[in-house]
């Protein structure tokens, strides 16, 4: 999977915002960039399983995956079941992400948020008990949202690998220790081409604002050595340095590279704009530009 995936893909908060017409000819635009995947979220926008099915019939090689889905969201047998018809239809290039997301979206599912560890164990459980009446399809990869040791550990025990967001360097070199050689290990990276440091500083604020409230994140950086002091104010510049990759070409590339030479195999990159909705179409051509220096 991971030499089908290479070891650059895009994560797109920007697809959401665009009119189906629209997303589905920038998916097709990243396949022609030369990108393996791109990835999408799930939060109050588009249903991301639908999403998926749309986007995949825009193109013929990418690979669209979830990053991620919520386990909330749809029962385990609903899961399973689109995960298989998604499959069956595009087969190679659909790759399941699951995560347990966070409390307050649960608000407007009407759900507890409770036991993230445990639910996700018996929903992995119940997933793979699921009955399928259709032409044979076989489920295809899934990943797991893990930050912690446990989570990263049933990554390694229950899916075919780990799908780790809003970290820095550090934790991929933990991740994949934890993980072994073997699973794969796909870690977003954040960047800003912009070479003023306030700048570039600023914009990542604005991205890191959102994360830092979210017990999830700031327990994992806690974990990992950062200090409330450096989680406050939307960021020590340390953090910020270490959460976001910014400069220039050169620079973003040493970012990407970093992860994978820490142990990833494949590097999701999500591109930091002024605006969310609007497509940052220049900046995916010069994010491709830099692919040949991370052939690994």
């Amino acid at each position: 999977m991971a030499a089908r995936l290479g070891p650059v893909g895009v994560w797109s908060p920007h697809l959401q915002w665009q009119p189906f017409a629209r997303a589905r000819e920038a998916v097709a635009e990243l396949e022609e960039l030369g990108f393996g995947a791109v990835w999408i979220g799930e939060a109050t926008g588009k249903e991301v399983m639908t999403n998926a099915a749309l986007l995949l019939g825009g193109a013929s090689r990418i690979t669209v995956a979830t990053g991620i889905a919520s386990i909330w969201g749809r029962d385990p047998m609903a899961m399973a079941n689109a995960a298989r018809t998604l499959s069956e239809a595009y087969p190679s290039r659909f790759v399941l992400g699951l995560g347990v997301s966070h409390p307050f979206l649960n608000e407007h599912r009407d759900k507890e948020y409770a036991r993230p560890l445990s639910a996700m164990r018996e929903y992995l459980s119940t997933m793979d008990a699921a009955p399928w009446a259709g032409p044979p399809a076989e489920a295809p990869p899934r990943v797991l949202a893990a930050l912690g040791p446990k989570m990263l550990e049933l990554a390694r025990d229950r899916a075919a690998g780990a799908f780790p967001y809003f970290v820095p360097v550090e934790h991929t070199e933990i991740a994949r220790t934890i993980l072994g050689p073997s699973p794969l290990l796909a870690t977003e990276q954040a960047v800003v081409f912009e070479t003023d440091p306030s700048e570039a500083r600023r914009l990542a604020r604005t991205y890191m604002a959102t994360y830092l409230r979210l017990a999830n994140y700031s327990n994992n950086l806690k974990r990992l050595g950062w200090s409330d002091d450096d989680l406050a104010d939307g960021g020590s510049d340390a953090l910020v340095d270490g959460l976001v990759g910014w400069g220039d070409d050169e620079q973003i590339a040493d970012r990407i590279r970093s992860h994978l030479d820490a142990g990833a195999d494949h590097v999701p990159v999500r591109i930091l704009t002024p605006d969310p909705k609007v497509l940052p179409s220049d900046l995916h051509r010069r994010l491709a530009d830099l692919l040949p220096m991370l052939e690994r």
